[in-house]
C-alpha cells in the first residue's frame, strides 16, 4: 500500500486517483487517521436514495407508472419516432 501525507497527495491528485481506479492501494494519512482511496461502484438505487431519498420500492413504482404511461401514449399515438432530422426541423434549428 502506497501511504501518503496530505500535502504529497495533492501535489499529484490525479496520479493517486488513477492509481487507485486502476486497483492499486492508495492511503493518506490525516492525523492518527488512514483514509483510503478506492473505486466503488454506485447504483442507480443508491444514487437515488442518497441522492432524493428514494427508496428501492419508490422506484419500482415509479418505473412501473412510467412504463404504463408510455405504453397507453404509444396505444394513443401521441408517441412519434423523429430522426434527428426531423427534430432539427421541429424545432425550427
Amino acid at each position: 500500500m502506497t501511504t501518503l501525507t496530505i500535502t504529497d497527495a495533492k501535489k499529484n491528485l490525479t496520479r493517486w486517483l488513477k492509481a487507485a481506479a486502476r486497483g492499486e492501494e492508495v492511503a493518506i494519512m490525516s492525523g492518527a487517521d488512514v483514509i483510503a482511496l478506492r473505486k466503488v461502484e454506485v447504483e442507480a438505487t443508491d444514487y437515488a436514495w442518497r441522492e432524493y431519498g428514494v427508496t428501492d420500492v419508490e422506484l419500482d413504482r415509479f418505473e412501473a407508472k412510467l412504463d404504463a404511461d408510455y405504453a397507453r401514449l404509444k396505444k394513443q399515438g401521441k408517441l412519434i419516432v423523429l430522426t434527428p432530422e426531423e427534430l432539427k426541423k421541429k424545432l425550427g434549428l
